[in-house]
């Protein structure tokens, strides 16, 4: 097996064509949420899935081109162009049928060959998702690009990239997962999609009515936005002996926080210790929640719309890295329990009032947890991916702001949660340190827990 920063292999793709749904679909202009346009969520988010071969012959590409024009008969808006409408920045899909890119690839590569690189970062990505010229903007573009990149074992690498305007994680592997039944023969995808986005527009008269700190406007001051050179990307593995070392740094009353909690206190704390911030500067961390089950009733099943919110937890640089791991946990526990049905109700019409505004990026640390997102489940008909997932760490164009919990299977067997970090050089040092210390070194009640983590590369 190749280690992953020598793995270096060649793609020849066709070029580019156009998938349009399979019938005729509605023309029509249908309105995104309040919360579907924010500023935050016009990029584009890559994700990528490694399948096996299984001995039949079958051409993925082909299967999955025409899954995918019979998905787009449900899901027509996919094949549309984002719009916005003049002097309020609400955007709208022109349901046009113009379809989705996609591209037809062989790589002269093999699964195995890949070893331990199925996780983050992937060798070679950009030439797994290639940009085709013209196909990123957020307006007037595809809202999806799909590349089917078969492998000379058999088997093949599914990746997609998707303008986050239109949906979310569980919204997107929705569609992946309608793509796949109707790959397989389905008639109609088993979970039908719903468009509904005004259940998540503002109030009239829109009304904020909770604190939404992750949307403060701050000025970087000194300068501690990260830089885009000398930028080092690795993922970290987390299995059980990793999560009861960390456990074992918090008070007893705190260790039946959940797995997210405990991992995004411990993270958010080694990251401000590694990006040296000013010590009186506020410091953030953003913790993506699904709020489908916060409304009452709930969001319907088959809604692919963004339905989450970025709660927030602030405090001073200096009591973040000198008080003990529980310090933070306690306040990651207090924003992830912010999100309520109020809380998304005030956020759509914060949307509206203040113009629809960007995330704050100064000083902040954004965590997503897709370990439920279920692109581990997604079945083209060549079974389940062996990974699948993010295809990055990172919010757009901004470096080093989040990472993704995404669900791993190491090469020991073990199931647990691969993290990418993006940091400058010099601070992934530092992170690699500190976090290496709560790993390697738990309390001498808990020598039992020592462990190591796995670092990959790129």
């Amino acid at each position: 097996m190749a280690p992953q920063d020598s793995l270096v292999f060649k793609v020849r793709r066709c070029e580019a064509e156009l998938v349009r749904p399979a019938r005729p679909t509605p023309r029509e202009h249908k309105r995104l949420s309040d919360v579907d346009d924010q500023e935050g969520l016009r990029f584009q988010i890559p994700a990528i899935q490694f399948y096996p071969g299984d001995g039949s012959g079958r051409d993925p590409a082909r299967a999955i081109r025409e899954g995918l024009a019979r998905a787009l008969v449900f899901y027509y808006p996919l094949a549309g162009r984002l719009r916005e409408l003049p002097g309020s920045r609400k955007l709208v899909v022109d349901c046009n049928e113009e379809g989705v890119l996609f591209v037809e690839a062989d790589a002269d590569v093999t699964l195995d060959q890949f070893g331990d690189a199925l996780q983050p970062p992937f060798p070679c990505l950009e030439e797994l998702i290639f940009d085709v010229p013209g196909s990123s903007a957020v307006l007037d573009a595809p809202v999806l690009l799909i590349q089917v990149t078969r492998l000379k074992c058999g088997g093949f690498i599914f990746t997609v990239r998707l303008n986050h305007a239109m949906s979310d994680a569980a919204g997107l592997v929705q569609f992946m997962t309608a793509v796949g039944e109707m790959a397989k023969g389905a008639d109609a995808p088993s979970v039908l999609p719903v468009w509904q986005r005004e259940l998540l527009d503002a109030r009239d008269p829109p009304r904020i009515t909770c604190t939404h700190r992750e949307y403060e406007q701050v000025e970087d001051t000194k300068r501690t936005l990260i830089p885009l050179d000398d930028m080092e990307h690795r993922s970290f593995f987390f299995g059980a002996a990793q999560m009861s070392a960390l456990r074992s740094r918090v008070p007893p009353h705190q260790r039946a926080s959940s797995t997210f909690e405990v991992l995004t206190a411990c993270l958010w704390r080694c990251r401000t210790i590694a990006i040296q911030p000013d010590p009186e500067e506020e410091v953030r961390v953003l913790c993506i929640g699904n709020a489908r089950t916060k409304f009452n009733p709930p969001l319907p099943a088959g809604y692919y719309g963004n339905a989450f919110a970025f709660p927030v937890a602030v405090t001073r640089a200096d009591k973040l890295c000198q008080n003990p791991l529980g310090y933070a946990l306690e306040l990651v526990k207090k924003a992830k329990a912010d999100v309520t049905e109020e809380y998304m109700r005030s956020l759509a019409d914060l949307m509206v009032l203040r113009g629809r505004p960007h995330f704050t990026v100064v000083r902040s640390f954004l965590v997503s947890d897709t370990t439920k997102a279920g692109f581990g489940n997604v079945d083209f008909g060549w079974g389940k991916p062996v990974y699948g997932g993010p295809a990055k760490g990172g919010v757009g164009a901004i470096p080093g702001v989040a990472s993704f919990y995404i669900p791993f299977r190491n090469r020991e067997g073990e199931n647990g949660i691969v993290v990418p970090v993006c940091l400058p050089a010099p601070a992934m040092r530092i992170f690699v340190q500190e976090l290496d210390a709560l790993l390697k070194d738990p309390p001498p009640s808990t020598t039992t827990n020592k462990s190591t983590f796995v670092i990959s590369s790129l």
